[in-house]
């Protein structure tokens, strides 16, 4: 018995609290939608939606707004009826609102209302493209961008900007060209507090005459942060390492900057480069300096060689979301013997002369003690000739048969008188008579004048 009336009693528990919850029961209920939903924009691109509360919601509910943008981004509950975005308004932007009476999204929300951002005007490949904005060392802003497919050569631009520390929108007057790109910088120092990681500059660029079709950026100042180069003050060495002094780019902490230091060296024509996330130095050297002054120490560095040292900072994700745009590098300063390279490229020019030369030298050398020691053999045909002289052509080429026939017709005293006149009386005339044609068969030129004479 006891458990048919404990049933009954937890069924009359559960009766009363639905009773009791009538009046309450709208809050389970689905909520009317918003009202008079309507978008305006301020400034550049900050995009604002209003709307009013649903009509006919129960007074025991606590209306909170749902929504959402395209694709169901950025979602958000608030008991807010508005709701604010800095977007650029390249394309139409839609924003998704309902009611509900709880801060859990699934609880019964009403009908979504929609309402969008009319598009920029214009053909779409008449706007810019690539437009980038890049704040430098915390002082100007410059940017830059391409025209469009679709747009004149003689289109003027026109940029405007804004952020939160202006009272109005302002327009960019350094107008420039380098190569296919235009650009336009304008100074960015005047914010009203230090604290600028909600900020953001908000950039559009169009014509005057409106036949381009407006390109919208925003830039937060958080990022896209280029800062000046360092300046290198000293340079030692102390301990056979090389320390490094230079002080920081204007605007900046030493906290929210990373560094980086290169190091040629003249001897062994290399670069080394040192990555310095912390620049601190434990030296006595540096006592007393003045503050904002940053040390480093690089080890194994040859002090009998010219050191060169370039510094180059960027900005670390500490301070700023972007850490990837390095500054310039810093004037260079060199420490070491400086050695003078018109010597080398002297010595280098000088060798190849230096070794034909003595090339030359000794080859004439050779050739003169070549011919001392191994003096030429003579010609015997060339004494001979010297000798004798030139013989009768016809004389030295005539065979025997011939040579015979001649001195045959020849009278033979005749031939006696010319070798008398030649080599004077032998005494020995039987000789000439026993061996004629010996005698005859000699001749020289002494005894051709003397028969010619004859």
């Amino acid at each position: 018995m006891e458990r048919p009336a404990r049933l009954c009693g937890l069924w009359a528990l559960l009766l009363c609290a639905g009773g009791g919850g009538g009046g309450g029961a709208a809050p389970t209920d689905t909520q009317p939608p918003v009202t008079n939903l309507s978008v305006s924009v301020e400034n550049l691109c900050t995009v604002i939606w209003t709307w009013d509360p649903p009509e006919g919601a129960s007074p025991n509910c606590t209306l909170r707004y749902f929504s959402h943008f395209d694709n169901k981004q950025d979602k958000k509950i608030a008991p807010e009826t508005h709701r604010s975005k800095e977007v650029p308004l390249n394309e139409r932007i839609c924003l998704q609102v309902g009611s509900q009476c709880s801060t859990n999204e699934s609880d019964n929300p009403s009908i979504l209302v929609e309402k969008c951002t009319p598009p920029p005007e214009g053909d779409p490949e008449s706007a810019v493209t690539e437009l980038q904005c890049v704040w430098h060392n915390l002082s100007y802003m410059k940017c830059t961008w391409l025209p469009g497919r679709k747009t004149s050569p003689d289109t003027n631009y026109t940029l405007y900007y804004w952020h939160s520390s202006l009272g109005k929108i302002l327009q960019c007057e350094d107008i420039y060209r380098e190569g296919q790109h235009i650009g336009c910088s304008f100074a960015l120092t005047n914010l009203k507090d230090s604290s600028f990681e909600q900020h953001s500059v908000q950039i559009v660029v169009k014509d005057n005459a409106g036949k381009i079709r407006p390109s919208f950026n925003i830039v937060p100042l958080t990022s896209h942060v280029k800062p000046d180069p360092p300046h290198i003050k000293r340079l030692f060495f102390q301990n056979g390492n090389l320390y490094v002094q230079w002080t920081n780019p204007q605007n900046f902490y030493s906290r929210c900057l990373s560094y980086q230091v290169e190091v040629n060296n003249s001897q062994t024509e290399t670069s080394d480069i040192f990555y310095v996330e912390e620049a601190k130095c434990q030296n006595s050297e540096f006592e007393g300096n003045l503050e904002g002054t940053i040390c480093f120490m690089v080890p194994g560095v040859l002090p009998d060689t010219l050191n060169t040292v370039r510094i180059r900072v960027r900005t670390n994700k500490l301070c700023y979301e972007d850490d990837k745009l390095w500054s310039n590098w810093s004037q260079a300063m060199s420490i070491g013997e400086n050695t003078d390279p018109t010597f080398y490229v002297s010595m280098l020019l000088a060798t190849p002369v230096i070794v034909a030369g003595a090339i030359i030298v000794l080859l004439l050398y050779l050739k003169r003690l070549k011919i001392i020691i191994f003096p030429p053999i003579p010609d015997p045909g060339k004494i001979f000739k010297e000798m004798f002289g030139d013989q009768n052509d016809d004389t030295l080429q005539s065979s025997p048969v011939q040579l015979h026939t001649r001195q045959k017709n020849e009278p033979f005293p005749s031939r006696i008188m010319e070798l008398e006149n030649e080599h004077g009386p032998r005494g020995h005339p039987a000789s000439l008579n026993s061996t004629p044609n010996v005698g005859l068969e000699l001749t020289t030129p002494r005894s051709r004048v003397a028969r010619a004479t004859n």
